[in-house]
């Protein structure tokens, strides 16, 4: 069939992932747009901000400890009955109260009964306010440690998340231009075999052409009409998508934009790839940090811990308040662990363990993005080579159609030549747009390898 080789080229490029748009000699402009947007509205990223903010919330909270504290405490007992203590203030003070009543012939000195006195305090409230210190206490300089490096943690989280949004916006809108593109070059397809089977239909009637031609044409255009088709949905597909990512209604309109090739190509492939920006590695190498604080926290488990408070107050039976209720109590605390069935140590050693694991895992990551970098640079500089071979061939088609079409305009080549020509053109042209946009893509991939993206 006439657009077979066209036909297959469309469909192998449309089933290819991260495949970008062709280039015009004007900069983008609504891309980056649309990669603002996608940062600012889209849902992940926003949980992901929502962390951030937790976490300094965790690391305010973590300072706070540092400062003295104060509350209030207010107790109120009321008790009948319970252990009694009894005092013979009776037995001790008459004797001498009588001789004194004898001694100055008078009743000052009455006589006074036993007491007993409850345990239990009656009707008595004990109200204060304590102000506490803490003096030495390593576990609070270290949870302050932990919770800043967590931030960074977290942001490293983001970061990554922000790199991969960005490249996965990008590829959904090169898909998106990519339908566009192919939709446009099958309707231009198709309104080439309709004015071949226009032409072919009058030369039928002139009883100069053959009946085959007119089915061939036809059979054609339904092909071309079925390929249309399946591009139309797949860009209505790679729209729901890229509005997806930037949080916006699926049936959004996109808009369309060429894309011109990077300047800095030629830098990115002669240059080795630099992969400490990516990160994975910062959030690898903070965790390491985040334990190695843990470690020396859990070493000085032995370190006495001390703490100073202040009560001021006041206590009284039966809802008294003066100067001799109020009172002022001052003291230090201190707390010195002996022994605790060797938990510390049991803690110590599996902080070890993964501080271990994590040196593994960095180190294979390291390797892992470094190969991968590797890979995404030579795919940028084979792509750039196919794209260089491509344009040469399409120049060498276009020569070659220009003089298909001149001798079939005077008679000299047929119909068939022609339509050769003119495909052997199409699916040129196709080629290099395709290899534009393996070369974008390649060096998207690139720019996620290297996190080097800096919209």
């Amino acid at each position: 069939m006439m657009y077979n080789k066209l036909e297959m080229l469309f469909i192998s490029a449309l089933l290819i992932v991260g495949f970008v748009h062709p280039a015009s000699i004007r900069a983008q402009v609504y891309l980056p747009k649309y990669i603002e947007e996608g940062l600012a509205n889209n849902l992940v990223m926003k949980q992901k901000n929502i962390g951030l903010e937790q976490s300094l919330l965790a690391l305010k909270e973590a300072r706070s400890w540092f400062y003295p504290s104060a509350g209030f405490t207010g107790d109120y007992t009321w008790a009948e009955g319970g252990r009694t203590i009894e005092f013979p203030v009776g037995d001790l003070l008459n004797p001498v109260y009588s001789t004194l009543n004898q001694l100055t012939s008078s009743h000052n000195f009455p006589q006074v009964e036993n007491s007993d006195i409850h345990l239990l305090p009656k009707n008595f409230y004990d109200a204060r306010v304590r102000i506490a210190y803490p003096l030495v206490n390593t576990d609070l300089y270290y949870n302050y440690r932990i919770k800043k490096q967590e931030i960074h943690l977290v942001e490293y989280e983001v970061e990554t998340y922000r790199q991969e949004l960005i490249h996965d916006i990008e590829t959904a809108y090169y898909n998106y231009c990519l339908a566009v593109d192919a939709a446009k070059v099958y309707e231009s397809a198709q309104d080439l075999v309709r004015r071949n089977l226009q032409i072919n239909e009058s030369l039928v009637r002139n009883g100069k052409g053959l009946a085959a031609n007119i089915l061939r044409a036809e059979s054609e255009i339904e092909a071309i009409t079925s390929r249309l088709h399946e591009v139309e949905n797949q860009q209505q597909n790679a729209r729901s998508w890229f509005n997806f990512l930037l949080n916006r209604p699926l049936a959004d309109t996109v808009i369309y934009e060429s894309l011109p090739l990077p300047p800095e190509l030629s830098k990115a492939i002669s240059e080795t790839p630099v992969i400490m920006n990516r990160s994975e590695l910062k959030e690898l190498v903070t965790a390491t940090s985040i334990r190695q604080a843990e470690l020396s926290m859990n070493q000085r488990y032995a370190v006495p811990k001390v703490n100073t408070f202040v009560d001021l107050g006041s206590q009284a039976f039966d809802w008294q308040f003066d100067s001799k209720s109020k009172y002022i109590l001052a003291g230090f605390q201190v707390t010195i662990p002996i022994f605790s069935g060797l938990r510390n140590s049991v803690k110590i050693s599996t902080t070890k363990l993964e501080m271990d694991d994590l040196a593994i895992r960095t180190e294979n990551t390291s390797k892992q993005f470094t190969v991968a970098a590797g890979v995404a640079r030579n795919n940028l500089s084979t792509a750039m080579v196919n794209l260089e071979s491509s344009e040469k061939q399409y120049k060498s088609a276009r020569a070659y159609f220009n003089l298909i079409d001149k001798g079939y305009a005077e008679g000299i080549n047929s119909l068939i030549e022609f339509m050769d020509a003119r495909n052997q053109l199409t699916a040129s042209e196709i080629q290099v747009k395709l290899n534009r946009y393996k070369v974008l893509s390649a060096y998207a991939d690139l720019k996620r390898q290297t996190a080097s993206s800096t919209i």
